[in-house]
């Protein structure tokens, strides 16, 4: 008995489809910040006179990213040698 033989259009394709095409740039997400602001629903000219904020980012000036314009704005310093290792 003679085994069928499938068509050409429907056998397998071997390999990486892929291979040597650059992957696809990773999603930009949003940092700690700016998921903060958003929830406060601030706008860039509201940071400064925002109380909430300035308290928020004077717990966490050591842990995320803050914006080095509005942290001088406040005089919050931060400190280089922080680690929340210990």
């Amino acid at each position: 008995m003679a085994m069928p033989v499938a068509p050409p259009t429907a056998t397998r394709k071997r390999g990486n489809p892929n291979w040597g095409r650059p992957s696809p740039p990773a999603p930009v997400l949003a940092t700690e910040f700016e998921l903060r602001v958003r929830q406060l629903r601030l706008t860039r000219e509201m940071y400064t006179s925002s109380a909430e904020l300035r308290a928020w980012c004077e717990q966490n000036r050591n842990r995320v990213y803050i914006p080095e314009w509005l942290l001088k704005e406040w005089g919050i310093t931060v400190d280089p040698n922080f680690s929340a290792a210990a």
